[in-house]
């Protein structure tokens, strides 16, 4: 499947691609390969048919839970999400054909300093040949990145617990005793100037 510049940014800024989004729980899916499987075979099917269509399409896994993630795959020709399709244009040219490729997405707050990532995954070719393949290789890519997620979450909550209590000096309240005491420190005495009578 190939796609010019210009037909890409078309479509991206109509929309005009297909999408899906599944949700599921974090505990469901977050430590088995076999319980991602499901999912990842699901998605692959679906970007089968889109490019069998010669169709660009998004389609995501949302993870809810304790800590959230958004897996998605998209039929692209850089890795470069959708919603940053402005950008594209800035590295490819206009009117050449490129061959449109499978790119994975992982959103998480734990996942890295930008809490996104984006890695080439296959090219689109491959996924009307190899589907099964490639829904066991996403599901690995999914759990080093729930692994990565939960790692460098522990690391943030020891790194805060780590943090020294700061202890700032609270100053006194001002009574008006300690009032009339400073206005009376502040006071200054003035020697009155006599003149002699000559």
């Amino acid at each position: 499947m190939k796609i010019t510049l210009k037909t890409l940014m078309d479509k991206l800024s109509q929309t005009d691609y297909l999408q899906d989004m599944e949700t599921v729980k974090y505990a469901e899916v977050s430590h088995a390969k076999s319980k991602l499987l499901p999912y990842t075979e699901k998605m692959l099917a679906e970007l089968a048919v889109a490019i069998k269509r010669g169709r660009l399409m998004q389609t995501q896994l949302v993870v809810t839970g304790m800590r959230p993630v958004t897996f998605s795959v998209e039929l692209n020709i850089i890795n470069l999400p959708y919603a940053n399709y402005k950008k594209i244009s800035n590295f490819c040219d206009e009117t050449t054909d490129y061959e449109v490729n499978l790119y994975f997405e992982t959103s998480s707050e734990h996942l890295n300093a930008s809490h996104f990532r984006i890695d080439y995954f296959a090219p689109a070719a491959e996924v009307l040949t190899n589907q099964a393949e490639l829904a066991e290789r996403l599901a690995d890519e999914m759990l080093t990145k729930f692994q990565m997620i939960v790692d460098n979450a522990k690391t943030a909550a020891e790194a805060a617990k780590a943090q020294p209590v700061t202890t700032e000096k609270v100053p006194k309240r001002r009574t008006k005793k300690t009032a009339k005491k400073t206005a009376t420190k502040k006071r200054s005495t003035t020697k009155s100037k006599t003149t002699r009578k000559k």
